[in-house]
Parts: structure tokens; sequence; C-alpha cells
């Protein structure tokens, strides 16, 4: 029901059963309904993967979801890294502050950060987080906490009750028993409530590998349901109090069910639908083009700026903000040891990728990343992997890997692999959209001062494809 087909006479007839219902015509709760989507991308991209912790892993708060293999398409959560073994929980802290205790870096490691509510990244923790690698007991305190921190712990503040985790365990080589003792450590960790820290109960561990554990976002009136969910289990931030009387009129309110009748979640739908276009086509628009004359994207900049809270000082950028966490979750505190990353969801002429063509992206020889760089693969729509996807992901430690004979690299993207070219391929999906994410770990010089650059993907006639030499 496209807001430009709902007529006066549809606005007499329907029953007036809530006050969303009752208050403003079908048109303007629709726009309100968009822009309460667009608003709420941080807080309910966080419930998604809440409801996948709770319903996909039977985990409930306390406890700590790993996976002890890579990571493969069954992990629907956004801009993940094929190649990372994962260790993530929701945490809340509404009952008051939690105690977790991060072992000692020693060999194999755990990176990650710890990040609220609205996805705002509050500390890192690992060898380039706050105990830089040495461990730590963080108490994670709740908001305008004023009670008393133990001796050796690292506080750290957060504005809202809600938040998560999001680690990647390290090994320290390519063994099983590497790989042995990087799951060792994974086990090391615990979190619990501070009154119960000195003596912690057992820590639950659950192991996700091979299973699924689907934290996307709907976009239906669940996005709705949702977003209602997370106003009501947080504080009320300043610069959020105009949003919250537009809320109003859908019928989401602090204290208060959320009921919407027939006619209003018939809206919701349709607006949540068009919140998903916006998100899709227009996801790049609030990105910047790395080189001038490509079709490489890099985030805004304001995001980085702002440690990820996206407020400036003198506006809340909401659609940075959106589309930023459309796209990506578990920002890191400290970006100095971040990868670079750049998107490409256009080919060399503008046209979109899709899994209907096939494709070739030349990497020029000396790429100037000092460990490593991927292309990885995701799907358009979601910014998660591509269900039932075998090959994800791309990196030049990859066995078989093709070089030419210049030190560039020729990296095929289809449906299916061409032949002789198989080690060089990334799966994609026939007829869906999809989108590349290159990074670049220990980005170089000739990276930021562009020297050095990326060309843009190219389409191939299908049969040049299969029968690449």
């Amino acid at each position: 029901m496209p807001a430009s087909l709902i007529s006066d006479e549809t606005n007499r007839k329907r029953p007036r059963t809530t006050r969303a219902s009752s208050e403003l015509s079908l048109q303007t709760l629709h726009r309100r309904a968009i822009e309460a989507a667009i608003w709420g991308m941080p807080i309910v991209s966080v419930d998604a993967m809440r409801q996948a912790f709770f319903r996909d892993a039977a985990a409930g708060y306390g406890d700590i979801v790993f996976w002890s293999k890579t990571a493969d398409w069954k992990i629907q959560t956004t801009a993940l890294n094929a190649t990372a073994r994962y260790v993530y929980f929701n945490f809340n802290l509404k009952n008051g502050p939690l105690v977790l205790d991060v072992p000692p870096a020693i060999g194999p490691a755990l990176h990650g950060s710890l990040v609220d509510a609205w996805q705002v990244p509050v500390s890192d923790v690992g060898p380039h987080g706050t105990d830089q690698g040495t461990g730590a007991k963080y108490v994670l305190l709740p908001p305008n906490y004023t009670g008393k921190i133990p001796l050796g712990h690292i506080p750290l503040s957060f504005r809202t009750f809600n938040g998560y985790a999001l680690m990647r365990t390290v090994p320290a080589g390519p063994s099983y028993a590497d790989l042995e003792k990087a799951i060792a450590l994974v086990k090391k960790l615990s979190v619990c409530p501070l009154p119960e820290s000195q003596n912690p109960p057992e820590q639950r561990f659950i192991d996700m590998s091979g299973q699924l554990f689907d934290g996307i976002v709907r976009f239906d009136h669940s996005l709705y349901v949702s977003l209602s969910r997370m106003v009501n289990e947080e504080p009320l931030l300043p610069r959020d109090l105009a949003i919250m009387g537009q809320l109003r009129v859908l019928g989401i309110e602090r204290d208060k069910p959320f009921e919407p009748d027939p006619f209003l979640r018939a809206i919701l739908d349709q607006a949540a639908r068009e919140a998903h276009l916006w998100f899709v086509a227009g996801a790049s628009l609030h990105e910047d083009l790395y080189w001038a004359d490509g079709r490489w994207t890099t985030p805004s900049s304001v995001g980085a700026e702002t440690a990820f809270s996206f407020e400036t000082d003198h506006y809340l950028d909401i659609d940075r903000r959106a589309a930023f966490f459309f796209k990506s979750h578990a920002a890191l505190a400290r970006l100095a040891k971040a990868p670079l990353q750049l998107d490409a969801s256009s080919d060399s002429e503008g046209r979109p990728l899709n899994g209907d063509h096939d494709y070739r992206l030349r990497i020029p020889p000396k790429v100037p990343a000092s460990q490593s760089w991927e292309a990885t693969v995701y799907d358009a729509e979601s910014f998660a992997f591509l269900r039932h996807a075998i090959r994800l992901q791309i990196n030049p430690g990859d066995h078989g890997l093709q070089k030419n004979v210049d030190g560039s690299f020729d990296l095929y993207f289809g449906a299916a692999a061409p032949s002789r070219k198989e080690s060089n391929w990334i799966q994609t999906t026939p007829g869906k959209n999809w989108v590349v994410a290159l990074r670049f770990h220990g980005p170089e010089k000739p990276l930021f001062d562009k020297t050095w650059q990326l060309p843009d993907i190219e389409l191939l006639p299908t049969a040049q494809a299969r029968k690449a030499a």
C-alpha cells in the first residue's frame, strides 16, 4: 500500500482503534515510519543480534557464544570476515555492573570491542585495546552508576543498559595445536555480575559453528516491534526528544505496549520495505568515493571523527549513522590498528553487481598492506554473507591462489567458477545483487596518498569468464 495510493476514502472508512490510527493521515504515518526506521537502525540491529543470541544459540545473559571454526554463511550478521573465529555475547546492565575477565594474550590473542545499544564503541579489548594484551577485569557500569569499583579493575561507563561484545580469537600459528590453544584462551573469558565476581559461577560457552545465527534486521512491521522494545529498555537521551514525539503517532511510547491495529501494521510493512530500499540504494550515497575517478567507496569520515556516535557539534547525523550501521557493526574505539576497507557495489560502468553475471577484479602488484588483504562478498540487501555460498572470501594466503607474472592477482566473481581459475573465484548467487569489501590490514602510505589505485570491477562475457585461461 504505497503512500501515493492511500486515498482519503480509505482514510475515512478504516477502523480507528489506536492513537496512531486516529491522529494523523495514513500518508503522514507512512512518512514518519520511514524516518523512524532510519533513526532506529543502530538499536534495531542490536536487537536483531540479541534475538539471535536468545533464539538461535539458546543463550541468556551471562553466556558466551563462540565459533570454533572460521566463519561461514550461517553467521548472518553484517560485514564479517570469513577467516575469523568469533566470540560474541549480549549483556544488560539494568540490574547493576558486570565484570568481564579477559585473559592475557600469551601466544593466541583475543581482539575486539565492547559497544553500547547505539553501537558506540566504549572500549577495545586485547593487544590493541585498553588492556594492551596483558588481560584485565573490566567493570561494565550502567548509566549514572555511583557505587564503588574494586581496585585493579578497569571501569567502563555505558550510556545504555544493553550492549554487546564481539571479539576474534587469533591463533599464534596455523597448526592444530595452535587452534586448540586459541579455543582454550576463549574459555578463560568470563562475565558475571559484580557481586559474584569474587566467586564467579561456572561460565557457560556455546559453540555455534555450523549452526544458523540469524541476526539480520527484517524490514517489515517487526522492525517497529523491535524499535519499541529497545526504546522502552533504554534511557532517554536529550538528543532524541524530538524523535520520541514522532514515534508517539506510530504508537511507540515509553512504558506503553506497542499494539498496532491491522491498518497501521500494513502501513508499517510498506514503510519498512521502502526504508530498506533507501538503505540498499542510498547507503553508498552517504559514503565517500576513495578515488575520484573510480567506483570504490569508504565510509563517511563522520563516524570515525565522532567515535561512531555521529554527534557533531551542530547536529546528529542520522542518515550517515543509519547507512553505516546497516552495513556494519562492532566498530573499534581505537582506529589506528583497524584495517582500511573499501567497498564496491557496481562495475566500471556503474551497473549494480549481480549474480547473473561474471566479473573480474585485478589487484595490482605490490599491494600496500604490511600484513595482508582480503576480498569478501556480501548480499547487497543485508551486508551479510550470501546464503548457502560456499566460497565467501579470498586472501593472498589461500592455498593455490594464482598470481600473474607481474605480481597482480585476478579475482573472479560469479555463480560458477571459471575454468582453471577456481582458486581465484568467489561465489555469487544468481538473481541477487552483491557487494565486495576489500580490507587492507596494515595499510601503508601508497594507499593513503592514493599513488596506488585499485581498478574498478569489470563485467565479463559469460563465455570469457568460464574459459578464462
